[in-house]
């Protein structure tokens, strides 16, 4: 499933931009695993090694997928329906996913399993610590797809999207790469909307202050479908690396 706020809060914000590792007090995610099936936990030990990525050191990604082919992050990536799905429908890119509960992970992991799938590897990790070890340029395309909103407003300082964010992501993402975010929260998507138009390193391929359609790569997920049906709006930014 894509990366909810209804599925957990996930991702790590940033305090600082440097490439020095900053030192940071403020997390987008709390670690709350939920129900954990005795399949999720056995997928660590069965296809841990296939599919799993430590973050301890920069990766060599020619080593890890045995060839060199466009590189997809996708952050806070759920129970995977979105993963799964990219990666059978586009067989010519490697994906990686990242996600801090493991549940998810172990669901992901036992679905890529049952398709033999071999363009995938993750990280069971906070998501920025794995970005601050990538190669500059590294990633071809970006997605963020419904981080936690951090609805209250004392809240906000925790949310993802953050001009801090945005400029590491500029740093992953190669020239012509690009970043792809949804949100379900019509404040944040005004706040993405705003702290990404504003930066240099980013262009709006909507146009400045607009928001772009749903792009097929994106599917609707169960959860997404619900939202909709009860009226709530999904708003998609897309960018390209400048």
């Amino acid at each position: 499933m894509i990366a909810t706020h209804a599925t957990a809060e996930r991702e790590p914000a940033i305090a600082q931009a440097s490439e020095t590792p900053p030192r940071r007090q403020i997390r987008s995610f709390v670690r709350r695993e939920g129900r954990f099936t005795p399949a999720q936990q056995r997928a660590f030990g069965e296809h841990w090694q296939r599919y799993g990525l430590e973050a301890a050191a920069p990766p060599d990604w020619q080593r890890i997928f045995g060839r060199e082919a466009p590189r997809v992050l996708e952050i806070g990536f759920g129970n995977g329906e979105q993963l799964l799905q990219s990666a059978l429908a586009e067989p010519e890119r490697d994906f990686i996913g990242i996600e801090v509960h493991r549940p998810g992970v172990g669901r992901l992991m036992n679905a890529l399993a049952a398709h033999n799938v071999e363009n995938v590897r993750l990280y069971n990790h906070d998501a920025v610590e794995v970005l601050e070890r990538l190669g500059a340029g590294s990633i071809a395309e970006m997605r963020v797809y419904f981080p936690d909103p951090w609805p209250k407003k004392r809240q906000q300082k925790r949310r993802l999207i953050q001009p801090a964010f945005t400029e590491l992501a500029a740093r992953r993402v190669a020239a012509g790469g690009r970043l792809h975010l949804a949100t379900d929260w019509e404040d944040y998507a005004a706040q993405m909307l705003a702290t990404l138009d504003a930066s240099p390193h980013w262009r709006n391929l909507a146009g400045r202050g607009r928001f772009s359609a749903r792009p097929a790569t994106r599917i609707e997920t169960h959860f997404e479908k619900r939202g909709l049906r009860l009226g709530h709006g999904v708003w998609d930014l897309l960018y390209e690396r400048t």
